[in-house]
Order: structure tokens, then sequence, then C-alpha cells
């Protein structure tokens, strides 16, 4: 996934492709936090000496200033854009043109014209990370990417050995790292195919090499009408769920910027938003996860017994009035069996809000015995707004059958996280160093996704008693 920079041109609006930000107008709300003013020798602490020279050069490359309220420094997430004087709430924290952007147009048209159509974006530009550096000192780029994270300092889920995925093995997080490690591989195969007749054109790469520079982009990179781009400087943000300040795309003026949501001290960290991401998103795009996440969702499924007597019948019906809302949709999986799952506030009191009315169609069909038991079921949508799950069934004794099917089968997978959760404590004592953190990382994610099955199954007993 991309991080998507919203729009700005005569008009606010929002990209269509997911992640969707929330802020639509030039409008941030202030926060009632009051943060402690930080002195001016701790502020020069956190300075990291070996980027000094980063802003000046892109300045200096862009012909325009880009920002004189930040100043690259050291975090215990790595490098971090802190304030270089007082902030307030509106001010402009940094304008990055599109002329000092890295996209896909960057590559030189003797190596475009070899890549085929199957080679996207994200693999092109990744191709431009691993020319730049093989130039050296000769690339143009230099300042900028010699300050990028090197090979093995990625914690992404794609970089994860067998053993560690195995800890997240219940979460969908597993089976989507596996599809996006086939997907690198196959667009790596499908570049070095297209090189191998023009040796001279290109210095041989690794597969790690060629992943570590795609996981740069997957983690780095915006999607924008530009297309897919490193933004330097703006790419050093960390990412805070709760901030309104997001990277917006002027249009007009081909530049990229950022607005201050709050008031920001000396020395403070200054952080945006990279989206609503659930733990799942940001460990497999960042290589991060984020305690308590109100973001957290699970991707779960649901089959169709295929020697039910029913089979044939229950997929037509399926094929004829199974719909769900684009909330609905999986971010990894928009398969018909799939749903998302999200965390269930105070247990869920609200009558229809908490579990997806297409998970819940989806079990009135699967709990029906007879022809006659899914005509009604057709019948009662049809009088309706020909949704499954608009409304309760009439037969009280159906739609609690079907409610109590969803609370077993989200039970049978609350186990299956428990029971993986349980394994990772007597692990712990034998890791060190990098596979301590993606321990603890795959602890925080599996939790998580425990708390909104557990929220599910609260709100599902609680519609069952209140019927």
């Amino acid at each position: 996934m991309l991080l998507h920079s919203v729009i700005l041109t005569n008009t606010w609006w929002a990209p269509t492709q997911r992640p969707v930000l929330s802020t639509l107008v030039r409008c941030f709300s202030t926060l009632s936090d009051s943060f402690a003013s930080v002195s001016s020798l701790e502020a020069s602490s956190r300075i990291d000496e070996t980027c000094n020279d980063l802003l000046p050069w892109l300045e200096h490359k862009a012909g325009v200033g880009i920002s004189s309220t930040l100043s690259i420094g050291k975090s215990s997430y790595g490098k971090a854009l802190y304030a270089a004087e007082n902030i307030q709430t509106g001010d402009c924290l940094l304008k990055v043109p599109y002329s000092v952007q890295l996209s896909p147009n960057n590559l030189p048209e003797e190596i475009t014209c070899l890549l085929g159509d199957e080679v996207g974006n994200v693999a092109r530009v990744a191709l431009l990370i691993l020319r730049e550096k093989e130039m050296g000192k000769d690339s143009e780029w230099a300042p900028y990417i010699t300050r990028l994270p090197r090979l093995g300092e990625l914690n992404n889920t794609i970089f994860w050995t067998d053993k560690e995925l195995a800890m997240i093995r219940p979460s969908a997080l597993y089976k989507e790292t596996l599809r996006q490690k086939t997907q690198i591989e196959k667009d790596f195969f499908a570049v070095k195919l297209a090189f191998s007749q023009f040796p001279d054109k290109f210095q041989d790469f690794t597969l790690q090499e060629f992943a570590h520079a795609y996981g740069l982009v997957t983690s780095r990179a915006w999607e924008s009408s530009k297309g897919v781009s490193l933004i330097p400087f703006a790419d050093f943000f960390n990412h805070d769920g709760n901030s309104e300040s997001y990277v917006l795309s002027d249009e007009t003026l081909k530049h990229t910027e950022v607005i201050a949501d709050r008031d920001f001290a000396l020395g403070e960290e200054v952080r945006i938003r990279y989206g609503k991401f659930s733990n799942a998103t940001l460990l497999l795009d960042f290589g991060f996860t984020v305690s308590c996440n109100s973001y957290d969702q699970v991707h779960f499924e649901l089959n169709i017994p295929q020697n039910d007597r029913l089979y044939k019948q229950k997929l037509e019906i399926l094929d004829r009035h199974f719909t769900r809302s684009v909330k609905d949709v999986n971010v990894f999986n928009s398969s018909w069996n799939s749903f998302t799952i999200k965390e269930v506030p105070g247990g869920g009191r609200r009558r229809r809000k908490g579990v997806p009315q297409s998970l819940r169609a989806f079990g009135r069909i699967l709990t029906c015995d007879s022809e006659q038991e899914l005509n009604d079921l057709v019948t009662e949508a049809a009088q309706n707004d020909g949704r499954l799950a608009r409304f309760p069934l009439k037969n009280r004794d159906s739609e609690i059958k079907a409610h109590r099917l969803l609370i077993f089968e989200i039970s049978r997978l609350i186990e299956e996280y428990s029971n993986c959760i349980k394994l990772l404590v007597p692990s712990c004592s034998n890791l060190c160093g990098e596979s301590v953190l993606r321990w603890r990382l795959a602890q925080e994610l599996l939790t998580g996704e425990v708390r909104v099955l557990e929220s599910a199954c609260a709100w599902l007993e609680n519609y069952c008693s209140s019927l």
C-alpha cells in the first residue's frame, strides 16, 4: 500500500483509492494538550548532524525554500523531524516542489523502454533507487539516497523470516505478506528478464536488494495524480494516529505541503498521520505497530460447506442479493466470502451497529436448512430495500441461530489467536536484537486483533439477548 496525499485544486477532494484521508478542507482542530517547552540545549542535542547538508542541498536543487521551521533529528524510531522554532497551528511546515520528487519519470528512457507493462510503478521507483545507489557519489540524488534506511534496517513483514512470520499465522497479515513477497519476486524476474539482453544498461542486483528497494517505496512513497513518488525531507515525518496533518498536493502550484494541526514548541517532534491504518497495515507497509490502535480490524472468512445440500441455491442467492458497503470491503482481500470486522466501542449496545451487515447476511444464508427458509429470507429482503440483513428476521429463532453461528466461528478464531499468543511468551527468552522487536510487534498485532474479535462477540451476544 502507498500513502496517498490529499489533492489541492480549485476545490478539495479525497482520492478514491485506499486509504481515504479524512481532512478535506484546510481546517484543523487545535488539541488542548499542553507540552512543556524544550530548552535550546535539549533541542540541539536531537539534531542529526549527519543530515545537516540534506535540506540546503534540496533547497538548492529546487531553487526555492523548502522549510524554515523543521530540522532532521534522531528518535527511537530512526530519523525524525523536529520543530526548529516555535510553530503555530496553521503554519506551513514545508513545501516540496514536484521537480525534486522521485517518480517513475526519473528513470532514463533507455531503461524505461526495456520494461513491459507488467512492471508497475512501485517496481520502477525501486529500480530508480537501485540505479542511483549504483551511481554512488555521481548520483544527483546522492545526499538523499544515502540517508534512506539500509539493507536489513526495515521491519516490514516482507523481511521477516519464515519462523518470525509463523508468529502471526492466525492474522490475515500472514497471507497478505506471502502474497506481497510473491509479487516482489514476480516483478524482480520480469525486470531481470528485460535487462538480460542488455547487461550494460544496469549493474546486476539480487532479489534481496530489489526487495529492500521495493520496501523503501511502499513505506515512504506517496501516490497522487502525479503518480508514485518519493518526497525527500517530507518522508522523515513519523506517524501519529491522532494527528490531523497530512501530505497535501497542490496541483496548481505543483508542490507538496504539510500544514501544522496544532502548536509545536522548539525541539518537539512534529508528526503527521499516514492514514487511519490498522496495525496489520502499519506492520506490512511500515514495519511498526501502535499500542491500543483504535483502527485495528480483523479480516474474517466464512465458507459454505461444499457438502451442503443447498450449496448451489445459496450461491445463487449470494450472487443475486449479496451486496456489501465500501466500508465492509477487506483492504487485503475483497473476495465474496471475506469480511472486515472493526472494534465495536463499549460492547456494541447500538442495535444494528457493529458487526458488518454483509457478514450477518452471510450467516443467515449459511444457517438456512431448507429451500423454504431461503425463499423466506429473499422475500423479507424484497419487502425492505433488497438487503439480506437490513432488519432482523421475523422468525426470532432463525435470527438467533444465524448470529449464534457467527459467535461460534469468531470464538473459534479467538481461541486460535490465544493459543498463538501463549506460544509467543516462552519463545521470547530465546530471542535477541531484531527478533525481540519483531516478537513484540507480533504480540501487539495479535492482541489488538483479539480485542476486535472480542468486541464483535460482545456485540453479537448483546444483539441476541435483545431480540
